[in-house]
């Protein structure tokens, strides 16, 4: 990359890249001068913008039975509120990426800002089911262009190794947390306002993350601007949407139908066609060299284990609390708190102390296997099992263990990336998390009722009968979330090296935003 056009030091504009640019007419320091305290305010800028996106993939989810109730949509058309908005942000994520680092971060992220807010807007107001799956795929493309706008900026922003360990922390801890603070202000929201607002709520984390990115993102445009890729743009944005719809298919069709491992096969010859095309392309959307080093690729595959594993948790504990133990909306959300809160404690404690002095392979491994511990441990839950006694120990297990593996496997995923591929890498940061959940909810959705269907086999299905179906079907959820878990904790022993991951060089150039 070139060198900065202000003439500045490098080392003076690694100090401050998160500053706005100054205004005509008032005296600024110089970048080297600026305080760098307001490196934290971009921080929450970016953790605002970061938490919409991500609590929106599970805040509807407790409000579709009062959206299904006013618009009078089927139950086999339920799933597309959640699968419209997985499709545009898992098959778009990439060029979202690469648009952030040819055009500009911040650009790319107030756009996405305005635009998820606009979505949200959109299917809030829907008077059919029309327009409210139309709202939703609009919220997963503008959620493609900001979620990794917004990561390139934190990567880019914090460079120095401890502020980047406390950075990535609250990060990786929004990260995990989302999913169960959505959960809760779904059901908030569901029960004393409207189903509408679970969509509303996004317009008030817009304007304050729209006003902070104003005012403290600085501006700048990328020195170099080479080529979109239009090949590989099309090459796996439909492979993704291959992949995602097939297994989407998969819980409304047979594993045998052509609409599920028909656009399966396709999607993922594309992916690979998309990967030979980057090894030849004059400008790559996706180089290669951000995939191929060992610790970033391990990081990678275990986002999208992880991914695939904590929709055991928020998804079928959800049902679990609400069908089984009648749980209200709100007493739904409030018994994930726990969990949030020890992940956040987890977060915190890897990043600052752990990550910095051992490095990546002892706390990610740790993290997987205490996750696959947890869920196993949710197996044993009955139609008599009381929350504190039963839920509680094996959710907060879950929670601490995810706390060690999200921030750390973020962190090391985008560490050491050059400034020109930092948009494209936090793209495949959040490709991974969400095609491994989209994979994980179908998989698990279908082997759930399976399970079901298979304990009801021969069996009169009086009331007390579907109750233990449905018992059966949540534990074989939770199995299989344990294994996908005990998976990723050996594949992250084998592929993480040893020792700390080595920090940036001292002579990195400045980075355009």
């Amino acid at each position: 990359m070139s060198q900065s056009t202000t003439g500045q030091r490098v080392g003076e504009a690694r100090t401050a890249p998160d500053l706005p640019a100054a205004r005509p007419g008032r005296s600024e320091p110089a970048a080297g001068a600026e305080k760098p305290g307001h490196r934290w305010w971009v921080l929450g800028v970016i953790a605002i913008a970061q938490l919409m996106v991500v609590l929106d993939a599970t805040v509807v989810n407790i409000a579709l039975p009062s959206a299904q109730h006013a618009l009078g949509f089927s139950d086999g058309n339920r799933q597309w509120i959640v699968t419209a908005y997985s499709l545009a942000f898992g098959s778009l994520l990439l060029l979202g990426g690469r648009l952030a680092d040819l055009i500009g971060r911040k650009i790319v992220f107030l756009v996405g800002v305005v635009g998820f807010a606009g979505a949200s807007a959109l299917a809030g107001a829907a008077q059919n089911f029309e327009v409210l799956v139309s709202g939703r795929a609009l919220q997963g493309l503008f959620g493609a262009l900001l979620a990794p706008a917004a990561l390139s900026l934190l990567n880019v922003t914090f460079t120095d190794a401890k502020e980047r360990a406390k950075a990535f922390g609250i990060y990786g801890a929004i990260a995990g947390a989302g999913g169960g603070i959505g959960l809760l202000l779904g059901g908030v929201l569901t029960e004393h306002l409207s189903w509408r607002w679970t969509l509303y709520v996004n317009l008030v984390f817009a304007v304050v993350a729209f006003a902070g990115g104003l005012v403290f993102l600085r501006r700048g445009v990328p020195a170099e601007r080479p080529k979109l890729d239009l090949p590989g743009t099309v090459l796996v944005t439909t492979g993704l949407f291959g992949v995602v719809y097939g297994f989407s298919n998969a819980e409304t069709h047979h594993w045998g139908s052509p609409m599920t491992w028909g656009f399966l096969l396709g999607g993922v010859a594309l992916v690979a066609a998309f990967g030979w095309w980057q090894t030849r392309a004059a400008h790559p959307l996706l180089p290669l060299r951000v995939l191929l080093d060992r610790n970033r690729g391990a990081s990678f595959a275990i986002l999208a284990i992880s991914g695939a594993g904590m929709f055991g948790v928020f998804l079928f504990l959800t049902y679990y609390l609400q069908l089984s133990l009648h749980y209200n909306p709100v007493s739904t959300g409030l018994g994930f708190l726990p969990m949030i809160g020890a992940l956040m404690v987890a977060a915190q404690l890897v990043t600052n102390w752990l990550l910095p002095r051992l490095g990546p392979k002892p706390i990610v491994p740790l993290g997987m296997a205490m996750a696959a511990g947890g869920m196993a441990w949710l197996t044993a839950l009955g139609l008599h099992s009381t929350y504190a006694a039963d839920v509680l120990p094996p959710l907060i297990v879950i929670g601490f263990g995810l706390g060690l593996v999200m921030p750390a496997a973020m962190s090391v995923a985008t560490d050491g990336i050059g400034a020109d591929d930092a948009g494209v890498a936090s793209a495949a940061v959040n490709t991974m998390q969400q095609v491994g959940g989209s994979i994980g909810t179908a998989l698990l959705n279908t082997l759930a009722a399976s399970a079901a269907t298979h304990y009801l086999s021969g069996r009169r299905p009086s009331p007390g009968v579907v109750a233990q179906a449905q018992l059966h079907s949540y534990s074989t959820a939770y199995w299989w979330s344990a294994a996908f878990f005990a998976v990723g904790a050996l594949l992250a022993l084998a592929m993480y090296r040893r020792g700390r991951v080595q920090p940036a060089e001292e002579g990195v150039q400045p980075v355009h935003m």
